[in-house]
């Protein structure tokens, strides 16, 4: 993993488990398995995760100030789809959010939040979903060593 002194810079480092089976962890120490298995989520799907975790986030760190929820459950879907250049891509990603509140003053008051709050993540605050929608480059080196040999 880069170690850097860039404060806005992020990393994860990815290894080989087994064939098709990967583990990315973080500097902390945090990690999540995956790969082509049926046991395991897949690259796509861990797409769909971060849109849907990110958002998630911003919405339950607000809401959860005023109560506990009672249900808490957003759906992340997209079609994926072989473009007019023969690339892979996912197009229209969507999220459902399913939430639920007590029946009292504060579980009003954080249901009455949530439509605004999934807006301000979707428009400001959501690194991931932001990204995806306004693009960016992906560059990449590579390193490939045969033997004991330098790479």
């Amino acid at each position: 993993m880069i170690e850097t002194p860039d404060p806005a810079q992020r990393s994860i480092d990815l290894t080989r488990d087994a064939t098709g089976r990967y583990t990315a962890r973080n500097a902390a120490g945090a990690s999540v398995s995956f790969g082509q298995a049926d046991d395991l989520l897949s690259p796509v799907e861990l797409l769909l995760a971060a849109i849907a975790g990110c958002s998630a986030i911003d919405v339950d760190t607000v809401t959860s100030r005023r109560t506990e929820p009672t249900e808490f459950r957003v759906e992340a879907a997209g079609r994926k789809i072989v473009d007019e250049n023969g690339g892979n891509r996912v197009e229209d990603l969507h999220l459902s959010f399913h939430l639920g509140f007590a029946a009292d003053d504060a579980g009003r008051q954080a249901a009455g939040l949530v439509d605004r709050l999934v807006a301000l993540s979707h428009d400001k605050n959501c690194t991931v979903s932001r990204t995806v929608e306004h693009g960016t480059s992906v560059g990449f080196d590579v390193q490939v060593r045969v033997g004991d040999g330098e790479s």
